[in-house]
């Protein structure tokens, strides 16, 4: 076990700034997720938000690791690119899924720009 090093000031301020502001923004993208009127108008807010405010977390948890450590800490960059990637897919999905929905109850949303063909080539 590596004895814990006393990080300088600039680190301590620089740690808590990205921590403070991951923070703020995931409180941002909350306050998008309840005041929004509409499903396809909150579905932005949180997602977002939650890679904006994971990142900051993110760096600051790399600076405060690396500098204590005295080594580069890549571990946490790991939980920032999974959800870098899983986010944007998960909303897509929460969108498509919103899109059909509204579809089906007959709500004017646009309409699908994916048609099928049958196979007598007339549009279906």
């Amino acid at each position: 076990m590596m004895p814990e090093v006393d990080l300088p000031a600039w680190a301590e301020l620089v740690v808590a700034a990205l921590v403070l502001a991951g923070a703020a923004l995931a409180l941002l993208g909350s306050v998008g997720l309840l005041r929004l009127p509409t499903f396809f108008e909150r579905v932005h807010a949180p997602a977002l938000i939650a890679t904006g405010g994971c990142w900051c977390v993110t760096l600051g948890t790399v600076i405060f690791f690396s500098l204590q450590r005295g080594e580069v800490a890549v571990f946490p960059l790991l939980i920032a690119v999974f959800i870098a990637i899983t986010v944007p897919i998960s909303t897509v999905f929460l969108m498509r899924a919103g899109l059909f929905r509204a579809r089906q109850q007959g709500q004017a949303v646009p309409p699908s720009v994916s048609h099928s063909v049958s196979p007598g080539g007339q549009d279906s």
